[in-house]
């Protein structure tokens, strides 16, 4: 059941990137809407960056209030290893914050080689985080019954 009706949906954007954020931001909140969605259920919070996404995502998680969530935010490969470290490390984050909370996360979090290729597929990819979150939350709620 892929409808977004009556889901409490959180989206945690990174601010790093901001242009890649904006578009992810875009695919994801107009394919909620198109899932049916009302504004009033989606609640939007920011952070510095891709780190900071698994505290602000378990906080979220740890309210109750949500059905599911969605990490977007982008991370460019650079000249050092920092890449590897903000990669994995938010990726690990985002997926314990499921795992310890039973809350599903769609992580959107791109990792990329350049800005091109975040461009490409930045709005295709809040789309899917959208829809992966949606399935999610639905799946749960019926496992659970």
């Amino acid at each position: 059941d892929i409808t977004a009706a009556g889901l409490a949906i959180g989206i945690a954007l990174s601010r790093f990137n901001e242009e890649i954020g904006d578009g992810l931001l875009s695919g994801a909140t107009d394919e909620l809407a198109k899932l049916g969605a009302k504004p009033d259920d989606i609640t939007l919070v920011t952070v510095p960056g891709a780190l900071e996404l698994p505290l602000v995502l378990q906080t979220l998680a740890k309210t109750g209030k949500y059905d599911a969530l969605i990490a977007l935010g982008c991370v460019i490969r650079g000249e050092t290893y920092h890449f590897e470290v903000v990669s994995n490390e938010s990726s690990r984050g985002i997926t314990d914050v499921q795992l310890f909370t039973g809350v599903p996360v769609a992580n959107a979090v791109l990792t990329v080689e350049n800005d091109d290729q975040a461009r490409v597929r930045m709005v295709q990819k809040g789309r899917e985080a959208a829809q992966c979150a949606v399935e999610m939350a639905r799946l749960l709620k019926a496992v659970r019954s």
